[in-house]
């Protein structure tokens, strides 16, 4: 399997907006779509947590914080996915990984993490 990189992150203030990018390299189309994909994230001095997850054939789910305001998406022709950041908050603010977890497997693979960080 290869490397999964992010990028997007960067600084913007409150109620802006973002999109981060995850892709992860020598991946066959059809391990992309029978992979489940999800974003974490982590801020100074607390645990990681699920922003997002995407299963194939199923809906999309959220953190309560979210909801409303972030969107995860899949582009099977470019295998990446995406995840759209709206209306941000100070609390927002953390490091977001990408995940994916391969369906042959459930082995976990992690991005690098991409800095988020939301003046106020």
């Amino acid at each position: 399997q290869g490397e999964l990189v992010e990028t997007g992150g960067g600084l913007v203030q409150a109620g802006g907006s973002l999109r981060l990018s995850c892709k992860m390299s020598r991946l066959i189309l059809s391990t992309f779509s029978a992979n489940s994909w999800a974003s974490y994230r982590q801020a100074p001095g607390k645990q990681r947590e699920l922003v997002a997850s995407s299963t194939s054939g199923s809906s999309p789910n959220y953190a309560d914080s979210v909801k409303g305001r972030f969107t995860i998406s899949r582009d099977n022709t470019k295998k990446m996915v995406y995840l759209q950041m709206n209306s941000l908050t100070p609390e927002d603010t953390a490091t977001y990984y990408c995940n994916t977890r391969m369906y042959y497997n459930n082995a976990d693979v992690w991005g690098q993490g991409t800095q988020v960080t939301v003046s106020s």
